[in-house]
């Protein structure tokens, strides 16, 4: 293989990985709420919910500064579909993101 050629590659390569890396971070960062210890993220939705039983919002998704008690709560509300209408139609994230 010439220089050219593993050259090539190698951008390549780190272009694809950047780009895959990079596919994840256009998620906001975790709701900063004390009243749920475990703040995990619902690909469905494009949220987080609290996967803490023993919290009063557990099971909750979480968007908007607000709780909600089913996805199709979330889904009903204004300004959710807002949010879920403008996913991907912008251009942050670059090539693949």
């Amino acid at each position: 293989m010439s220089k050219t050629k593993k050259m090539m590659a190698g951008v390549l390569t780190t272009v694809m990985m950047t780009s895959l890396i990079g596919c994840g971070s256009n998620r906001p960062p975790e709701p900063d709420d004390d009243s749920c210890g475990d703040w995990d993220w619902d690909e469905g939705t494009q949220t987080y919910y609290c996967d803490d039983y023993s919290s009063a919002h557990g099971r909750s998704y979480y968007h908007g500064g607000k709780y909600y008690k089913s996805k199709n709560l979330l889904r009903s509300d204004s300004s959710y579909k807002t949010y879920k209408a403008g996913i991907g139609t912008g251009t942050k994230g670059g090539f693949g993101g």
